[in-house]
């Protein structure tokens, strides 16, 4: 009679996290050969914002030059969810599952974030303030993403990296966001405060309630 053993799935391996990243730069690449000035304007947005200037039409939110990066961006913020999570104990970062669950999470959040944005914006009458609003906001953290990509990198492979640098990456984050929100308000004071009472409530809903629920839920579940 023959015996059967069942061996345990092996969902830990370095080999698709290189895939990942390799696919990352690769698209990077080709969105750089493909929209070559449009990616220099885009490398300088640190430094100067002629790209938000020139790009600022609603419309090129969905050309293919933002959707190349905006995919770069959602790996990199998932490989970095994903680091974090193995930092705290809460998972692997060489779990190819668990990365495809955080990137499915992190699409549908934003997607349906969009949607009800839109559905939010409609409703209140700030269709273009919102717009314009969010357009600047998706061009800034791009780029953040594409500068986290690097980062990735290193605090993957490199396991002496002392165990606190993830949170201050991600404090640093937060840090950016907050600046680009405040960036964004000065640089559409005149349509906000023509408008304050909408946009209030349009930020209270959409830009903190689902990040302190997310919050909230996360402290609350580690407990």
């Amino acid at each position: 009679m023959t015996e059967h053993v069942l061996h345990p799935r092996i969902t830990d391996t370095n080999d698709w996290v290189t895939l990942v990243f390799i696919m990352a730069f690769g698209i990077i690449a080709l969105t750089k050969s493909v929209y070559e000035n449009r990616f220099e304007d885009f490398t300088k947005l640190i430094f100067s914002d002629k790209y938000v200037r020139i790009y600022r039409d609603s419309s090129h939110l969905m050309g293919m030059f933002s959707i190349s990066l905006f995919i770069v961006q959602i790996i990199s913020f998932s490989f970095f969810i994903q680091i974090l999570l193995n930092n705290f104990g809460f998972g692997s970062k060489t779990d190819w599952v668990l990365f495809i669950q955080i990137f499915t999470f992190v699409i549908y959040f934003i997607l349906s974030k969009f949607l009800i944005e839109k559905i939010i914006a409609t409703t209140f009458k700030i269709e273009e303030l919102v717009e314009q609003f969010n357009l600047q906001k998706v061009t800034y953290r791009t780029y953040i993403g594409l500068l986290l990509l690097p980062i990735d990198i290193i605090l993957f492979y490199y396991e002496s990296i002392l165990k606190n640098i993830p949170q201050l990456v991600l404090y640093s984050i937060i840090v950016l966001n907050v600046l680009l929100y405040v960036y964004s308000i000065k640089n559409y004071r005149k349509e906000i405060f023509s408008k304050l009472f909408y946009f209030i409530l349009y930020l209270c809903t959409l830009e903190i309630a689902p990040y302190y629920f997310m919050y909230y839920w996360f402290t609350k579940g580690s407990v």
